[in-house]
């Protein structure tokens, strides 16, 4: 033949991710793109005397994995050395993350701020044996009285800060919180510390904002884990004016400068797609339209299959551990939470929310909009409906973002248009235990329902919504087949268990689609772009409960080895 293959693939299982979802045997790689898929006597004549021939050893071949929903600088941001590690297992007790803030203020300058990130009040100790209990600024006080405290919780919906930092905040039992926000109060009306939705904002105006090398070396730093875990895609959802007061700027504009300068020196091990953030947690539709068209010139280089923008995001409602995400039923305890934008009614609410949904539709935005409750989903999903009805264009391949507790209406109208939903199975890994308190068993049990999703005809992607949750594929896998929880190892949901199969495309050919490029990359097909993930052992025969340990040893991304242990 007249072209030899750069590199060449045997031994192992080719998982092809195919309309058949086909097993080959071998695979050929030539310069960046996959030029041939079959047996290995099919694959032979590709080997030329400069082709690297990488035996598998047994190992699973699949397409690079595209997790389509995470924050990928301010995953690298919420890591040490920028931050304290106050995740499950990390820590497991309120007097464990005293500790941790104690350790710091020790070598930290005199007045320096403190931040930590993961938290997750489901995991500690005292918490867990009281859930009256919840995380104070008195907690923090006796370890940091000078330094001011801000640590972040898992979800990214709450903050929680020491006296100092208040007082800096200017927040007293007389400050009025931000729509959409929340400072909450003790019985006697003084704040405890917890700031929710919204009410960050005010955390983000005292802190000083990220610079640009913090910046690079997040953005570094979430490139080399992403690597070593095989994902070679990601969407970074939110990155705009409306992100300027979120995690110190993290998901600001100047982020978006950051990717810029990486993918022309070269430094983009993974393709980024970039959903613009207008607005933070509690816009308006009219500040909404006025931002979003300030940012029509946006440009992202001159790479679009690296780094592009695919459209603009929304916040309507909070999550379920806050109370915050709009239920059609109440919460254990009362309440139904509701819609974070604009409004003072449910109904001024709702409208200012097709008004977004209509305005970016008509400029010829995809959207991904934030919404966790059912009532906020069904709102959501009717918009993007009346939006299409109102202004028709071909395949804008709109998307609920979480999408928890999606309904059957939802599923009927999403389907019917073709738009999609982007869950996250490892959140529903992590919080499928505590969710039981806020929203009954029932409800718990019901969330992230992939069965009934990929049932109706929906387009079902994942993502890990890092620093959420760390970004590993193999666990959001395992929990799709399995439908067990993070804490206890329970079953929650059975009846919304998928396949292998099925869970794989939610991390691969559907976040393609996500991203408009299913048709050049998600699947390992002649044309396609060699974006590759071995994963050590026999993937599709492994039981379930394993997948989480099975060790990633090569990605390639591009035609190009990004990590590697396979080969050493």
């Amino acid at each position: 033949m007249g072209t030899y293959a750069d590199l060449v693939f045997v031994g192992g299982k080719v998982v092809t991710v195919d309309a058949e979802f086909s097993v080959a045997e071998a695979l050929a790689v030539t310069g960046a793109v996959i030029s041939a898929v079959g047996s290995r006597e099919e694959i032979a004549p590709f080997v030329g005397p400069g082709t690297r021939v990488v035996d598998l050893k047994g190992a699973t071949l699949l397409p690079g994995i595209n997790d389509s929903h995470l924050h990928g600088c301010a995953f690298g941001m919420a890591a040490p050395p920028l931050s304290l590690d106050l995740s499950h297992p990390a820590v497991s007790s309120l007097a464990e993350v005293a500790g941790a803030v104690r350790d710091a203020v020790g070598w930290a300058p005199a007045g320096q701020w403190i931040t930590g990130h993961g938290w997750d009040a489901g995991f500690l100790g005292e918490c867990v044996a009281d859930p009256s209990r919840q995380p104070s600024r008195a907690d923090l006080d006796a370890v940091s009285p000078d330094h001011p405290v801000v640590l972040y919780s898992f979800s990214g919906h709450a903050t929680w800060v020491n006296s100092k930092a208040l007082a800096l905040m200017d927040i007293d039992r007389d400050t009025v919180a931000p729509p959409g926000g929340a400072i909450v109060t003790d019985a006697d009306g003084e704040p405890t510390g917890l700031l929710h939705e919204g009410a960050q904002a005010l955390v983000q105006n005292a802190l000083p904002p990220l610079s640009g090398p913090e910046r690079t070396e997040a953005i570094r730093s979430t490139l080399a884990t992403l690597a070593a875990l095989g994902v070679t895609s990601y969407t970074e959802p939110g990155l705009g004016p409306g992100g300027d007061g979120i995690m110190r700027g993290a998901l600001g504009t100047e982020t978006l400068d950051v990717y810029r300068a990486l993918l022309a020196e070269g430094e983009l091990t993974a393709r980024v797609g970039v959903l613009l953030l207008p607005t933070g947690m509690a816009g308006t539709a009219e500040e909404f339209a006025r931002t979003l068209d300030g940012l029509a010139g946006v440009t992202v280089g001159d790479d679009p299959r690296r780094l592009t923008v695919h459209g603009v995001k929304i916040f309507a409602d909070g999550i379920v551990p806050n109370k915050t995400a709009w239920m059609h039923e109440p919460y254990t305890g009362g309440g139904c939470g509701s819609l974070c934008v604009g409004g003072d009614i449910d109904e001024e609410r709702v409208d200012e929310i097709r008004a977004m949904v209509r305005h970016a539709h008509a400029a010829g935005h995809q959207l991904g909009v934030h919404a966790t409750g059912d009532r906020a989903i069904d709102t959501v999903a009717d918009a993007f409906a009346e939006a299409a009805a109102e202004h028709p264009r071909d395949d804008p391949r709109h998307y609920v973002i979480h999408g928890d507790f999606l309904t059957a209406h939802s599923m009927k109208v999403l389907a019917a248009h073709d738009f999609g939903v982007n869950m996250n199975p490892t959140i529903k890994w992590t919080v499928a235990d505590m969710e039981e308190d806020f929203v009954g068993a029932d409800r718990a049990a019901y969330a992230w329902p992939y069965r009934d999703a990929i049932d109706a005809g929906v387009r079902v992607a994942s993502g890990s919504d890092a620093p959420v949750t760390h970004p590993d594929w193999r666990q959001g896998v395992a929990t799709m087949v399995l439908r067990e929880s993070k804490a206890a190892g329970r079953v929650s949901g059975p009846e919304q268990r998928i396949a292998l199969a099925e869970a794989i495309r939610t991390y691969t050919v559907t976040a393609a689609w996500q991203d408009f490029a299913d048709d050049w990359k998600g699947s390992l097909e002649p044309g396609k772009v060699a974006d590759l993930c071995v994963v050590d052992g026999d993937l599709l025969g492994a039981d379930p409960h394993a997948i989480p340990d099975m060790p990633v040893v090569l990605t390639v991304m591009d035609g190009r080895i990004v990590h590697d242990t396979l080969l050493d």
